[in-house]
């Protein structure tokens, strides 16, 4: 069976303090299956300021996952990973213009280490199964 290969991004999104902007640049994997840290670009943005482009190291990458029916409940057996952090560095920037009651820092994790695992609403934003 031939594949074609796929264009795919994976995304997660940064749990933060405030709203987050995303920019990604789809990539072909390839038959590619893992995760690798990757340079990854977004706008951070919280109210009471103006945003702010940074530019960190993310996640991506696609897990191995499944689904299969079976005849008692729930009726489907699941295996569903992800692509997310193993290892990370807490990062903080300052963002611009902000009003004078309102913090200027924003807070967002820096990929050190990636890894198929069951996703975690800690860090990710993440579908429900």
């Amino acid at each position: 069976m031939h594949l074609h290969p796929l264009s795919i991004t994976f995304l997660l999104l940064l749990v933060a303090e405030a709203a987050v902007c995303v920019t990604v640049t789809t990539t072909t994997l390839h038959g590619f299956r893992g995760c690798a840290v990757r340079e990854f670009s977004f706008v951070a943005q919280k109210p009471g300021c103006k945003g702010l482009r940074i530019t960190t190291e993310a996640c991506w990458g696609r897990c191995h996952t499944w689904e299969k029916p079976v005849p008692d409940p729930p009726y489907i057996q699941r295996h569903h990973r992800v692509c997310t952090y193993s290892r990370t560095r807490h990062m903080t920037a300052r963002l611009p213009g902000c009003q004078p009651d309102v913090s200027p820092l924003y807070h967002y994790p820096m990929a050190l280490h990636c890894h198929c695992a069951i996703c975690s609403t800690q860090d990710t934003e993440c579908e429900t199964f």
